[in-house]
C-alpha cells in the first residue's frame, strides 16, 4: 500500500463520528464507512435512478449506481497517484448521490420548486440527510454514523443559511475553508465521469452524433488519435476508444496540475490544506476544453427535445405526487404519516427523494389511474 502524504486524510486521525463507536477491528474507520454505504438501502436504490436517460429507456445506459462506481474508480486512480487516501475517496464517491431524486435533475429541480416555501431541496444536503438520519439499520442510532471526513466530502455545496444549521460539518462554508484533498478529488472525478459517460450514452441513444462532437475540441482531438491508431475501427469500438482516451487525458492532466499546485502551496498537514485555495484542478487549457464539452452536452443532449419530453413527464409526476401527499398526508405509507405530523413537507420530500424511477411511476399510477384501484 502506498504511504500516505502528510497532508492526506488519515483514518487513524479522523475527527470522529456523531455517535461514539469503538475503532473497528480488521479495517479502518474509512473502510467501515465505505462498507456501511455499500450495504445501505439508499445505495441499492441507485440502480433504478436516472442519470440522464430514464431507467426503462434501455439497460445499457448509466444509472446513479453505475455512475457512482465509475466515480469511485476514477477517484481512486487519482488518489493513488497523489498519495491520498483511496478508501476515503471511494466512500465519498459511493455516497455522493444517495440523496438524488428519481428522474435525475428534472426530478430534483421540481422537488426543489415544490419545497420553495419549506426550505428548498438540494441533493447534496439530502445525501447527508440520508447518511445522518434517514437510513434505519442500527440499534444505537439513526443513519450510518459516518466519519466527519466522509460526511464533509458528501456535502459538496451548501448555502450559508443551511450551513448554520449543520454544526461542525457546515463550518467550512462559513469560514471559507476547503475540505480534504480526497473530497476535492471526488468532486472532479464526478465531473470527469459524467461528462464522458454522458457523451457515451448520448451517442448510444442517437441523440447526438460523431459529426456534431467533431466540433468539440477535446472530443475532436481524441477522435483523430483513435482513427489514426485504428483506421478500420468504427461503431461502438471507435466510441469506446475515444471516450477512454478522453478520460485518461483528463485524469493525467488533473494529476499533473494538482501535483504542481500542491508543490507550490506546500501544505505540511491536512489543516494547511483546509486553509489553502482549492488545490485539485485541471490545467487552464484542459479546464477550458471541459467547459466546452459541458456546454455542448447542455445544448445538444440535456436540452434535446426527446430528453425534454421525458423530463416534463418526470416533473409532472414529482409535482403531482408532492401536491397529493401535501393536501392529504393520509395517502402516505404509515411510517411517513407519523413523521409528517412533525414536518409534513420535509417528510414528503424524503419519501419522494427516496423513490426509484419505477417506484415513483407506480405511485403516480396508484394515486391517479382508475385502472389501479
Amino acid at each position: 500500500m502506498t504511504e500516505l502524504a502528510p497532508y492526506a486524510a488519515d483514518a487513524a486521525q479522523t475527527r470522529g463520528r456523531r455517535h461514539h463507536e469503538p475503532t473497528p477491528q480488521g479495517r479502518s474507520d474509512f473502510e467501515r464507512d465505505r462498507d456501511r454505504i455499500i450495504h445501505s438501502t439508499a445505495f441499492r436504490r441507485l440502480e433504478y435512478k436516472t442519470q440522464v436517460f430514464v431507467n426503462h429507456e434501455g439497460d445499457l445506459f448509466r444509472t446513479r449506481l453505475t455512475h457512482s462506481l465509475e466515480v469511485a474508480q476514477i477517484g481512486r486512480t487519482i488518489a493513488r497517484n497523489l498519495r491520498l487516501n483511496e478508501v476515503l475517496v471511494e466512500a465519498i464517491a459511493l455516497a455522493h448521490d444517495l440523496g438524488h431524486t428519481p428522474f435525475g435533475h428534472a426530478g430534483q429541480d421540481e422537488l426543489n420548486a415544490c419545497m420553495k416555501d419549506y426550505g428548498g431541496f438540494e441533493h447534496n444536503l439530502q445525501s447527508l440527510r440520508v447518511v445522518d438520519l434517514l437510513e434505519e439499520r442500527y440499534a444505537d442510532f439513526n443513519g450510518l454514523n459516518l466519519c466527519f471526513e466522509t460526511r464533509e466530502g458528501i456535502l459538496k455545496h451548501c448555502s450559508r443559511d443551511n450551513a448554520k444549521t449543520l454544526g461542525e460539518v457546515g463550518e467550512r462554508f462559513l469560514s471559507d475553508q476547503r475540505p480534504t484533498l480526497e473530497a476535492q478529488v471526488t468532486n472532479l472525478a464526478d465531473e470527469i465521469a459524467y461528462n464522458n459517460h454522458d457523451v457515451d450514452d448520448g451517442l448510444r441513444s442517437g441523440l447526438i452524433s460523431l459529426d456534431q462532437l467533431a466540433d468539440v475540441s477535446l472530443f475532436a482531438r481524441h477522435l483523430a488519435m483513435a482513427r489514426e491508431r485504428h483506421p478500420d475501427v468504427a461503431g461502438r469500438r471507435l466510441i469506446h476508444e475515444i471516450v477512454r482516451r478522453m478520460i485518461n487525458t483528463l485524469v493525467l492532466d488533473l494529476i499533473a496540475q494538482s501535483t504542481e499546485n500542491i508543490r507550490a502551496a506546500a501544505p505540511a498537514n491536512l489543516d494547511e490544506v483546509r486553509h489553502a485555495p482549492a488545490l485539485m484542478a485541471f490545467s487552464p487549457a484542459v479546464a477550458q476544453e471541459q467547459r466546452e464539452l459541458k456546454q455542448f452536452l447542455h445544448k445538444h443532449l440535456y436540452r434535446h427535445y426527446q430528453v425534454e419530453r421525458m423530463s416534463e413527464k418526470a416533473r409532472r409526476i414529482v409535482r403531482e405526487l408532492f401536491v397529493a401527499f401535501h393536501d392529504n398526508p393520509a395517502l402516505l405509507p404509515p411510517q411517513y404519516q407519523a413523521k409528517a405530523k412533525n414536518d409534513k413537507a420535509r417528510t414528503i420530500a424524503d419519501y419522494i427523494a427516496g423513490m426509484t424511477d419505477r417506484y415513483a411511476y407506480r405511485e403516480y399510477r396508484r394515486l391517479f389511474s382508475i385502472e389501479e384501484m
